[in-house]
């Protein structure tokens, strides 16, 4: 059997050319330019193999954060698998606005509910190596995804265990809430498409309407932010004026939504006045 030659698998069709490269690089941890100058060189039957493998994965529409294990975010890589949903940058202005937030506060407490693969609280703890940064999660798999990164990308986060604030201990308080919650709606049909369909569903989808989730971490804010403190929550794309209702009747002041790099009212968000 003839090995074939690194420069067949470079001029493969059947996925466009950037992943081709991307499962590449992969397979044989070497960079681009690597293999440029390498194209002519045979592949070992075992790195030919294991990029037929991922090319199948990817074919049967496996996205290719989980092909190849990562994904950047706020310019730092991050871990992913199948435990936690995929950072996109849609939710980089949820990192953007919550240092916005805290930029005048020394040694501002930060926590972030539903952390996944920690992409927003580590992004926070690096970006203020000074806040004291908490990061909850339902789902052990998830957090041991998200204590990874934070090892290997040096951030300082406590991680803890729980659904929403009940993993929060007693008497914490913080200046900033953010969180990233499953607020898709359990009968939308893009559960079933793309990439959705190998994310966990659990991060997705609150199981109903869209809104409950969003409304638990609404109604449970004041008990844990200090005051003045704010709370700032990704949503989706129809849900703003909803999420900004939630916020207005449970007593936040100078509430309002910002966009995404699309022009979408991504997040939406308000401060926390004690009455």
């Amino acid at each position: 059997m003839t090995t074939p030659q690194l420069k067949s698998l470079l001029l493969d069709t059947r996925l466009p050319r950037l992943e081709v490269r991307m499962l590449l690089e992969h397979v044989l941890q070497k960079p681009r330019a690597w293999l440029l100058a390498h194209d002519t060189d045979p592949l070992a039957p075992d790195v030919a193999a294991a990029y037929e493998a991922l090319l199948a994965r990817r074919l049967a529409g496996e996205p290719m954060a989980y092909l190849l294990g990562h994904r950047e975010f706020m310019g730092h890589p991050f871990r992913v698998t199948p435990d936690v949903l995929i950072p996109r940058p849609d939710t980089e202005v949820l990192v953007e606005t919550a240092l916005e937030c805290v930029a005048g506060i020394a040694g501002p407490a930060v926590l972030d509910l539903g952390t996944g693969s920690g992409a927003i609280a580590i992004s926070i703890a690096l970006a203020r190596r000074d806040a004291r940064v908490m990061a909850s999660d339902i789902s052990a798999a998830a957090l041991k995804v998200a204590a990874a990164n934070a090892w290997e990308l040096t951030a300082s986060v406590r991680f803890v265990e729980g659904s929403w604030y009940d993993a929060v201990p007693a008497g914490e308080g913080f200046d900033l809430i953010v969180s990233n919650p499953p607020y898709v709606a359990s009968d939308d049909p893009h559960l079933d498409q793309g990439d959705l369909r190998f994310e966990p569903r659990g991060a997705l989808t609150d199981g109903a309407g869209g809104l409950e989730d969003l409304g638990r971490i609404v109604a449970g804010a004041s008990r844990h932010l200090k005051p003045g403190g704010a709370l700032w929550m990704e949503h989706g794309w129809d849900q703003a004026q909803a999420v900004r209702d939630l916020l207005t009747a449970a007593g936040f002041d100078d509430v309002h939504s910002r966009q995404d790099l699309a022009g979408i009212e991504r997040i939406s968000g308000g401060r926390y006045k004690r009455r």
